[in-house]
């Protein structure tokens, strides 16, 4: 069923890097939700894996002593969406990796997994890009610091070099202090789906909840990587929280994608859903930080 050449365990964080250097054609695999399908389809045939799923070092989420919270590459997305600094903090984030696949997967599932595996579509991705994420990758040179948007270099490749693997997700607290959030996710079924289009949207109110401090927008399936909606943001900050302003928004964030054609959903489509999704995520946002805004 599984045509495996070898596997090898790893001991450590530093002694997978060695199984990395050594091994340079093997890939890694933790809960295995997308590799075992890959080597079943035979698109991973003979392959060598490098198991990393013993590593606890590389479980847990904690607040470091500057605010920065450090989610270990190896935290499975039921963990994620459970946990307490996650709810306090980013639970949009928690929401985000609920949706994806079905309680199984998300009992295996991790979020080094789903950051670097590459693909637009991840549910993680548009949120971490949303709180600015870093990620933090260990190799034979030490430990070096990536931010998540400069981590995806195209569909299914980013930036880990000879040797590396991704040991932690870091939101830094400039990154979410005073910050609520949504996720939404379009998709044909409710569960067990892969996103036709995904929106997260971030936003900062004033003190008085009537004036936009700051707001991120992140999208999955609007281009071949994920990708924040900079125009959008920079025409819109300091306006008023206003149905305008969210009409505005709709139309702006045309110019921050680009979405193909697919056999999933064609590319007028999907504008049509970054455009929408962008205005309701919004909506949610506001209102979850206190503000109010009109249907």
């Amino acid at each position: 069923m599984y045509d495996i050449k070898a596997i090898y365990e790893a001991k450590s964080v530093e002694h997978a890097v060695q199984l990395r250097m050594e091994h340079p054609e093997a890939v890694i695999i933790a809960g295995g939700s997308d590799v075992l399908i890959k080597i079943r389809e035979g698109r991973l045939a003979g392959c060598e894996l490098i198991s990393i799923y013993g590593l606890d070092e590389m479980r847990g989420i904690r607040k470091e002593e500057d605010g920065t919270i450090r989610i270990g590459s190896l935290t499975s997305f039921s963990h994620i969406h459970a946990d307490p600094l996650i709810q306090k903090h980013i639970s949009v984030l928690g929401d985000a990796v609920n949706m994806v696949g079905g309680p199984q997967i998300r009992a295996i599932g991790t979020i080094g997994g789903n950051t670097c595996n590459g693909v637009t579509s991840a549910d993680s991705a548009s949120t971490l890009f949303a709180y600015d994420a870093v990620l933090e990758i260990t190799g034979p040179e030490g430990v070096r610091l990536c931010p998540i948007s400069e981590f995806y270099l195209g569909p299914g490749k980013v930036d880990l070099r000879e040797g590396e693997l991704e040991t932690a997700v870091l939101i830094r607290k400039e990154s979410y202090s005073g910050y609520k959030g949504c996720y939404l996710k379009y998709g044909m079924r409710n569960a067990m789906e892969i996103a036709t289009t995904g929106c997260s949207v971030n936003v900062k109110l004033s003190q008085d909840k009537k004036v936009l401090k700051d707001l991120r927008i992140a999208y999955g399936v609007a281009g071949p990587v994920p990708r924040r909606a900079k125009v959008t943001e920079d025409a819109v900050r300091g306006s008023e929280v206003s149905p305008e302003t969210r009409a505005r928004i709709g139309e702006l964030v045309l110019e921050d994608v680009n979405p193909r054609d697919s056999w999933r959903a064609a590319k007028d489509f999907r504008l049509h859903l970054c455009s929408t999704m962008a205005m309701r995520a919004f909506t949610q946002a506001v209102r979850k930080a206190g503000g109010e805004i009109d249907d």
